[in-house]
């Protein structure tokens, strides 16, 4: 739940202090980080103040920084595990869950009607790396996701060995990029009068990226998503 709000310059300065482990310089960038767009006001000019452009910015930087982090760890393993594993650190419900862990989520300041919107904590942590990033520079922001949130609260082996739910990292992008997914039964074929083989379509908005076959319909919407998804990414 987010109930808390950035009620004041110094709680929210103690609140980066206990989380990140620093006290910034300039605390605007880590206050406009708190502001969903579903609470931002407009300027003159019709521009809105919420945390969206440091969400950008964050993403950006943090993609980097594991990118160089699994580089160095993993010398011997191709760029196909280095792109899976990137992928699995900054997936959408691995930061929300991160950004729970954290207490970020209690600093958000959102629209009630807007609570329920699964990306929320997700977004806000990348809009706290971007802030992170414009006051204290590259250097420090890396040392701070790599010490303070890599090594205390990522599970590398772990992730490792957790199986890839492809229909899962595809309802992610499509909720960040703003995209339907939508996973359609287009067959459902009898065999030897006993099982079913069923036929799965997924459309990325308008267009159809992939197609699945298998005796479980579970399985078929994971071929099908693990095509899609490989289309998306340039991995196919």
């Amino acid at each position: 739940m987010f109930k808390k709000h950035c009620s004041s310059d110094q709680k929210l300065i103690n609140a980066i202090n206990n989380i990140f482990g620093f006290s910034p310089k300039n605390i605007a960038p880590y206050k406009l980080a708190c502001k969903h767009r579903s609470i931002a006001k407009s300027s003159a000019n019709g521009y809105k103040f919420s945390n969206e452009r440091l969400e950008f910015l964050g993403d950006a930087i943090l993609g980097s920084i594991v990118a160089e982090y699994l580089f160095k760890k993993f010398p011997y393993k191709d760029e196909g595990f280095l792109t899976e594993m990137r992928s699995r650190i900054v997936s959408r419900s691995n930061l929300n869950s991160l950004s729970r862990r954290l207490g970020l989520n209690q600093l958000i300041e959102t629209h009630n009607e807007s609570k329920s919107t699964n990306s929320i904590p997700g977004d806000a942590f990348e809009a706290f790396i971007g802030a992170i990033y414009l006051d204290k520079g590259y250097e420090f922001t890396r040392e701070v996701i790599i010490n303070k949130i890599i090594n205390f609260h990522i599970d590398i082996e772990e992730l490792i060995s957790t199986e890839v739910n492809f229909k899962s990292k595809l309802i992610e992008w499509g909720q960040k990029n703003k995209l339907d997914i939508n996973f359609n039964l287009v067959e459902e074929e009898e065999v030897n009068n006993k099982h079913k083989l069923y036929t799965i379509d997924v459309n990325v908005g308008n267009d159809k990226l992939g197609s699945g076959k298998d005796y479980s319909i579970k399985k078929a919407e994971q071929i099908a998503a693990k095509i899609a998804w490989e289309k998306l990414t340039g991995n196919d």
